[in-house]
């Protein structure tokens, strides 16, 4: 009886094998003779299955099985939502390489040369076409750490070029959503009660101050009016950008391009509005707070691809493949082609820090000296980026403000120095109360007047 049944299943097993195997070869060869007349690209289908098979994806970062040591140490940011495909061809122009050299032949720009072609993308930094605008697709960009998005202008008028248009993206910003520039200006009509002609300004506010329900309803006008306009990647004048909103690609020029905070991940923040209506003051990436005309304009949100700089490229042959050549260091160079050069040992010997050209390198300010002295040689830096130490104790003196109608962000001076005196007694008080009292005697001394003169 067992006999029998375990030759009854062998039998069942070789009949179904036969059926598989029949089944497969007749699969496999119409799937041959359907896939003889397609065209295959095989380097870039074993290159792409290589990279699926290698790849290790984190959380933010594409990192690789180390079976190479060019991968071992490579991490990538994560962009699934970049286009894949060439950029549009009629928006990009080609880039000749110069290789860091100048009409005669001489090196200018040193550790440069070399590289992979690139096609220079003709990226819009005026944002002068009004209307609503529709994003086509983000696009990775070889010439700049942040991506730019591809747009649409939903105009039936305009025809030719001037329909698509390159513009820096913004972090969040994807196909399908619609973004629009007020560069010129809020349009009558486009919120009801809202009037942007320089020409009523005055009068409307002088209405609205007398009258109280006017003033309310201005209030809800206005409300309304940033609802609709302060979304990420719209443009706007800074006059109608609230207090607190993160910006990027900051004119200085009512009618000139973006020149400010447009690099990866970089942001700027509206701090205040002067009361007469000429200045805004704008808080740079840098932590410098600067003055800018309330006509130039901003655009809303931060700039896209931010974890660029934790990016790792793994071996020297990618920077190769960057335009990058080695930086050799001074120390290494003869006594005729640097000012470190030369000598026994790898020493530089007791020099200050200088450049190949002999300028020195550290702790002087090349900015031009002004009527007040370097620091205040620009009159619309209103407070300057921190360096050395107070870069490094500024982190946390600085407090982001949480929202759009914090009046100002609270610095470490006396400008922005937002604690009246008696809170700063109170907290003086407090601390004396805290500390052990073989440390208030010290204490009572730093905090007392300056007075080093001895007694």
């Amino acid at each position: 009886m067992f006999a029998a049944r375990c030759g009854a299943s062998l039998l069942r097993s070789c009949v179904s094998s036969l059926t598989t195997t029949a089944a497969s070869s007749t699969r496999s060869t119409a799937f041959s003779q359907a896939s003889a007349f397609a065209p295959r690209s095989y380097a870039t289908e074993a290159a792409s299955g290589i990279n699926a098979a290698l790849a290790r994806t984190e959380v933010l970062f594409k990192t690789y099985k180390p079976i190479t040591p060019g991968i071992r140490h490579l991490k990538r940011p994560l962009a699934p939502h970049l286009w894949k495909g060439r950029p549009l061809r009629l928006l990009t122009v080609a880039q000749r390489k110069k290789g860091g050299r100048n009409g005669h032949g001489h090196i200018t720009v040193r550790s440069r040369g070399g590289g992979h072609k690139r096609r220079i993308r003709l990226v819009d930094f005026m944002r002068s076409e009004p209307g609503p605008h529709d994003v086509v697709r983000v696009e990775y960009d070889p010439n700049r750490s942040a991506h730019i998005a591809l747009l649409k202008n939903r105009d039936p008028n305009v025809s030719g070029d001037k329909v698509w248009s390159y513009i820096l993206a913004c972090e969040g910003l994807r196909a399908g959503h619609v973004i629009q520039s007020f560069r010129q200006g809020i349009p009558d009509g486009f919120v009801a009660g809202f009037v942007d002609s320089k020409e009523l300004r005055g009068s409307s506010l002088q209405q609205q101050s007398e009258d109280t329900q006017s003033t309310s309803t201005a209030s809800l006008v206005l409300g309304m009016l940033r609802q609709v306009t302060v979304k990420p990647g719209n443009v706007l004048p800074l006059r109608l950008i609230p207090v607190g909103t993160i910006i990027h690609n900051v004119s200085l020029d009512p009618e000139g391009r973006a020149i400010l905070v447009r690099a990866a991940g970089t942001w700027g923040q509206v701090v205040t509005h002067e009361a007469s209506g000429r200045y805004s003051h704008v808080r740079l990436q840098s932590g410098e707070v600067r003055k800018v005309l309330q006509d130039c304009v901003a655009t809303i949100g931060k700039v896209s691809n931010p974890l660029w700089k934790n990016r790792n490229l793994g071996k020297a042959g990618r920077a190769r493949w960057l335009g990058r050549r080695p930086h050799v260091r001074g120390m290494a160079m003869n006594r005729c082609d640097h000012p470190h050069g030369g000598g026994r040992g790898k020493s530089k010997g007791n020099k200050q820090p200088r450049s190949i050209w002999g300028w020195v390198s550290k702790g002087v300010r090349t900015r031009k000296p002004g009527p007040k002295g370097p620091k205040n040689s620009n009159k619309l830096v209103v407070h300057e980026r921190p360096r050395g130490k107070e870069k490094r104790y500024s982190a946390g003196s600085t407090a982001l403000v949480s929202g759009p109608h914090v009046p100002s962000l609270c610095y470490a001076n006396d400008m922005y120095l937002n604690t009246s005196a008696f809170q700063q007694a109170g907290l003086g008080l407090l601390v004396l109360l805290i500390l052990p009292p073989r440390f208030r005697p010290v204490l009572r001394h730093t905090t007392g007047p300056c007075d080093r003169s001895p007694a």
